[in-house]
């Protein structure tokens, strides 16, 4: 059975959530490690879910060895990124402040409450046509 692109959209978004989620405990669980770089999960693409050809791919980016040398920094994979938000670096280069990382987590819990109740009314509407209670 397919699952209807909305459906699949919202479940996507939803992990792609959870996975934000969990980087962002890492990052106040290392708030305190010299050195430690604060990271983010980068946004999902959603271009096949609405239509989008896919034909079009991300750039992937290979580091030289004198870009390297220049002080660029390979991509972490799997979508984690180096967060680019960030308002401060302590002077032992780690650069992890609390009220980022809260400020993320509440807009973390908003986003997730956002999407349960886009699939709640998808849900209700797919109850509704096939004429069960929409309730």
């Amino acid at each position: 059975m397919n699952t209807p692109p909305i459906l699949a959209g919202i479940s996507q978004r939803m992990h792609n959530l959870a996975d934000r989620q969990r980087v962002v405990a890492q990052n106040i669980a290392n708030s305190e490690t010299p050195g430690y770089k604060a990271r983010e999960i980068s946004e999902p693409d959603f271009a096949a879910l609405v239509g989008g050809s896919g034909m079009v791919a991300k750039p992937r980016v290979e580091l030289t060895d004198r870009m390297k040398n220049l002080g660029a920094v390979q991509p972490l994979g799997s979508g984690l990124i180096f967060d680019k938000d960030i308002t401060e670096t302590k002077p032992d280069g780690n650069n992890v402040t609390l009220e980022d990382q809260l400020l993320k987590m509440g807009q973390i819990q908003a986003d997730f409450a956002a999407m349960t109740n886009l699939y709640h009314k998808q849900m209700s509407l797919l109850k509704t046509a096939i004429g069960r209670s929409g309730g």
